[in-house]
């Protein structure tokens, strides 16, 4: 199977998206000159092409794509040649408006934006396949093409007819029966039973709360029906070039797409991730969705998108400092990424995204933004031997889960103030900042190579992932999880108990009384730290271990942390240096260490493969120390004890006795 490894060849591909039918034919031969002296080797096209290549149904124009398809191969730039069809052109949303997407309330979503398709219409899926079908053809042995790109960001929801009757198809290949689909919807409660498959919809805007377990299996089917639609195209360009990897490139996080499953379906993953400069932890949120782009990559991975400068779709749109474009981009690297991309190559000039930033900004190329990109071209083409294809060693995994993400955000909850994502990134800093490397997995994957594992929040549990667990730590393993996990079964069905018995016993909890979630700005006291949005009225068995007890409020003398041998169990939301001392203390005694102790300050270091990448998140100059004598790839320079780095600093060492 292709791999980014036979893309990149030994080196990191280094490019963006470009978009050159934007702009008049004489422009591209100054593009290709600038691209050569930023040291771009790789650049994504046709993205957004699908009007141009078929301007009216049926249409063909390639003869603009042949001509750069030959100018990037003469200048040795490759390229990720794109399928189109992201966005339609306006003629199929006129001529078929059935492609087009309703919302919930059945309300149509017209073209004149991007992204405006069923992924269950017939229509959209044959005319998609055409043009696949005939861009593969075309290009499948040019020299020049080195990925297929599928799609860009999959991200459609759609709750028309043509889209009910197929959730009613997939719904019948998972549950055979509408008897067995009422038992796992629970449709006795409010007098939902459906009688025939045929009464059965998507959850529409309704009267009131709708059905949990139909909207859980909505979001699974969405997630399947986007993939069915990849899954074609990919095969397309697969059977006329065998050897060359595919990828579609995923947001980071996004709710929409159960990333294990897709990821199992790309030869290469790649994501966009687009940091706030103005985010205090930006690179803490960088490192993270690195470390869970790489898990499901399962190795070296591929950042499709970053921003050179600003964007504009936040409500302020902060440019990055000097600096900080090169800092996050390496700790890309550092994390296991083998290629370095952005949106954009040229800042457009019309269109939404004219204010979002390019890596030749409108500033051209005397502006600031390009002499980094420039500089970080040379550094990049100077360590990418060394590093492209090795792989980041984690001790300690985090457990992440689309099924229990869409289960817990239901209607009808706790406490709406219960963020999945933010309870996620919460341990990932605390870990971070210990200097522990991590790894994202599923509750089901085999977790015996990690020395620990952490579960921030998963309120559904698989049988199989619950036997998981407790086999874990029956093996030896170090398991710490956080509250109200372990709630439902797959059919967001709740356990007997408020949480299943296998991990009570685990955890040593006799009974859980009642989840007790806090308010806003509202902080509960436990020996040691305070904590927030959450708590849990827990009974311990007699010999659980009480870490640490609530000190007030309706639970005093309860335990908010507990411990049965090598299970840990964290019912509540410490504050983050309370986490970070918990977490640390956990992975310590599991026999987890820092990649380098005794770093000052915001300064991050990160094994991969030979090298030691050290990666400064401040602003004034410090000075780390390091074991023997190194050599910093990124400079030449052999550094003995210690390094300096400076603002947004970066090295890059190699111990002189490896080489």
């Amino acid at each position: 199977m292709p791999s980014l490894r036979d893309a990149a060849r030994g080196r990191i591909l280094f490019g963006g998206d470009y978009n050159p039918e934007q702009w008049p034919e004489e422009v591209w031969e100054d593009d290709v000159r600038l691209m050569k002296e930023a040291g771009v080797n790789s650049v994504t096209l046709g993205v957004f092409s699908w009007a141009k290549i078929e301007p009216r149904p049926g249409a063909r124009e390639f003869d603009w794509l042949d001509r750069l398809m030959d100018l990037l191969h003469a200048h040795d730039v490759g390229v990720v040649l794109a399928t189109p069809t992201a966005s339609p052109p306006p003629w199929m949303g006129a001529q078929h408006p059935e492609t087009l997407p309703r919302s919930e309330d059945g309300s149509v979503v017209w073209y004149g934006s991007r992204q405006q398709f069923c992924a269950s219409s017939p229509v959209y899926r044959r005319y998609a396949a055409a043009l696949t079908e005939d861009l593969a053809a075309r290009y499948a042995n040019h020299p020049a093409l080195t990925v297929w790109h599928i799609n860009n960001e999959y991200c459609t929801h759609c709750w028309c007819d043509e889209t009910a009757a197929h959730f009613r198809r997939w719904l019948q290949n998972r549950y055979g029966t509408v008897e067995a689909l009422n038992e796992a919807w629970g449709t006795a409660f409010w007098s939902q039973r459906y009688d025939t498959w045929s009464e059965i919809l998507p959850p529409r805007k309704a009267q009131y709360m709708k059905n949990p377990t139909q909207v859980l299996d909505f979001k699974r089917f969405t997630s399947d029906a986007l993939l069915e639609c990849y899954v074609t195209e990919r095969d397309i360009v697969a059977r006329h070039s065998p050897d060359i990897p595919v990828t579609t490139n995923f947001m980071p996080l996004w709710s929409g797409q159960d990333a294990w499953a897709w990821s199992a379906q790309e030869d290469i993953v790649s994501v966009d991730i687009y940091p706030d400069p103005k985010d205090p932890l930006g690179g803490q949120y960088n490192a993270m969705l690195a470390d869970m782009t790489r898990s499901q990559a399962a190795g070296p991975w591929m950042l499709m998108e970053q921003a050179a400068g600003p964007v504009n779709w936040r409500g302020v749109n902060h440019p990055k400092p000097a600096g900080l474009n090169r800092l996050w981009s390496l700790q890309s690297v550092a994390r296991g990424a083998d290629a370095v991309c952005y949106f954009q190559w040229r800042q457009s000039r019309q269109g939404s995204e004219k204010f979002h930033s390019g890596m030749l900004t409108h500033a051209g190329e005397q502006g600031r933004t390009f002499r980094e990109v420039k500089g970080l071209g040379a550094e990049l083409a100077t360590i990418g031997a060394a590093v492209s294809g090795t792989d980041v060693p984690a001790d300690v995994a985090i457990l992440h889960d689309w099924d229990a993400w869409w289960a817990g955000a239901q209607e009808g909850r706790p406490s709406a103030l219960l963020d999945y994502t933010e309870v996620v990134r919460s341990w990932h800093r605390a870990l971070w900042e210990t200097g522990i490397s991590t790894e994202f997995a599923r509750p089901e994957a085999d977790l015996g190579r990690f020395k620990a594992v952490a579960v921030p929040q998963l309120y559904l549990l698989t049988d199989a992932a619950i036997d998981n667990l407790v086999g874990y730590v029956r093996g030896g393993g170090t398991l710490v999880c956080g509250f109200f996990s372990g709630v439902a079964d797959a059919d967001d069905r709740i356990r007997p108990g408020g949480m299943d018995v296998r991990l009570r016993e685990l955890f040593g909890i006799r009974t859980l009384h009642e989840w007790w979630p806090l308010d806003t700005d509202t902080t509960v006291e436990c020996d040691g730290f305070r904590a927030g949005l959450w708590s849990e009225e827990l009974e311990p068995e007699r010999g659980t271990q009480v870490v640490s007890a609530y000190r007030d409020g309706e639970l005093a003398g309860l335990p908010a942390v507990l411990r049965k041998g090598r299970a840990w169990y964290v019912s509540t939301l410490p504050e983050p240096e309370a986490l970070r001392t918990l977490l640390g203390r956990v992975a310590e005694e599991a026999g987890a260490r820092p990649v380098l102790a005794g770093l000052p300050a915001d300064v991050e270091a990160v094994r991969r493969g030979e090298l030691l990448f050290l990666l400064h998140h401040g602003r004034s100059t410090v000075t780390v120390s390091v074991p023997g004598e190194q050599v910093d790839l990124l400079t030449g320079r052999v550094v003995a004890g210690s390094v300096a780095l400076g603002r947004y600093g970066a090295a890059v060492l190699r111990s002189r006795a490896a080489r």
